[in-house]
């Protein structure tokens, strides 16, 4: 049913573009006809029109990976430099979230791990609504914050870092194999208010998995959840969180096999920089692999990334890593 969902919207999308085309061009012959320079006007903002449902569709194609189509998971993790790293990560949670809300996608947090003083020192959330992976696939990496330090009596400048890892969601769909004899489950009360389970019982579960990927790569994969009420109900949304970060690891691999064999192809490093944020003393985002930058940070941090998004998917649509 998802399947005909998209191919259908993809159809009247194309369909209501194509009549648009008709439309204009038979109003284009129509002031030919009548030697109207009147319609001028007119004709040049429908064209403007079809030209941004044009430029919508080519940005819709460049999400065209079967994944893409996902809900997401995007972690949070605070870098080494303590608060300050922690209150950046916090920064970084809420600007995704912004973001999910400005598209009207719902947003569960799964973990949430809060800092000493302030802050973050890891969180997780599961972001639902339409290309949700494809569109946060670009936001993979380091990110890096340069600003005077609130948390700093001497007003002086600090620079601070937090990593992102997005990975799509796996449904039933998709068959990811767990070895049961390599997780090892763990019980912790839940944080956070409410529920009369919150913080009196043993709700939250953390899993851990050590898991040899088809090349041979040995992980250590730990996932939390306490969002839902019950610890059967943490472990299953745990257990989904698992395969999903299992597939993306077979995902990437793939990928870089794909890329050595493409060589010429642009080439993602993953877990490099990807963004960097500059508060102070000048104000500017700039991500290092596109170049596209912009002053208005704190339209940024109000969840305004599209541009960056689509600047990345422009720049690597066609490689396999994207």
């Amino acid at each position: 049913m998802r399947e005909i969902s998209i191919r259908r919207e993809w159809v009247e999308q194309w369909a209501a573009t194509r009549r648009q085309a008709d439309d204009i061009a038979a109003l284009i012959e129509l002031g030919r006809e009548a030697d109207d320079d009147t319609m001028t006007g007119e004709m040049e903002a429908e064209l403007a029109k079809l030209g941004g449902q044009v430029e919508a569709l080519e940005f819709r194609n460049m999400l065209s990976d079967p994944d893409d189509v996902r809900d997401a998971i995007l972690k949070v993790q605070a870098g080494a430099g303590g608060t300050e790293a922690q209150d950046w990560a916090q920064m970084l949670l809420r600007m995704y979230m912004r973001w999910a809300e400005r598209k009207g996608h719902r947003i569960a947090l799964l973990d949430e791990q809060e800092g000493e003083a302030a802050g973050l020192k890891s969180a997780s959330i599961e972001i639902t609504g339409p290309y949700a992976f494809g569109n946060l696939k670009s936001e993979n990496g380091v990110h890096r914050l340069v600003r005077i330090s609130p948390y700093d009596a001497n007003a002086r400048r600090h620079t601070s870092f937090a990593s992102v890892f997005v990975y799509p969601v796996v449904e039933d769909d998709v068959e990811v194999e767990v070895n049961p004899a390599n997780v090892q489950m763990e019980t912790f009360r839940s944080g956070g208010k409410g529920g009369q389970n919150v913080n009196k019982v043993e709700t939250a579960v953390r899993l851990r998995y050590d898991y040899t990927s088809p090349r041979g790569d040995k992980h250590m994969i730990i996932v939390s959840c306490q969002e839902e009420r019950s610890q059967l109900q943490n472990r299953e949304r745990a257990m989904k969180m698992l395969k999903s970060e299992i597939y993306e690891i077979i995902r990437r691999e793939e990928e870089e096999r794909k890329a050595a064999i493409e060589g010429a192809k642009k080439k993602i490093e993953w877990g490099s920089q990807v963004r960097n944020y500059v508060f102070q003393p000048y104000t500017l985002v700039k991500d290092t692999r596109t170049g596209h930058e912009t002053g208005d940070v704190q339209a940024v941090m109000d969840g305004e990334i599209d541009e960056f998004i689509k600047a990345f998917l422009m720049e690597y649509a066609s490689s396999p890593e994207a």
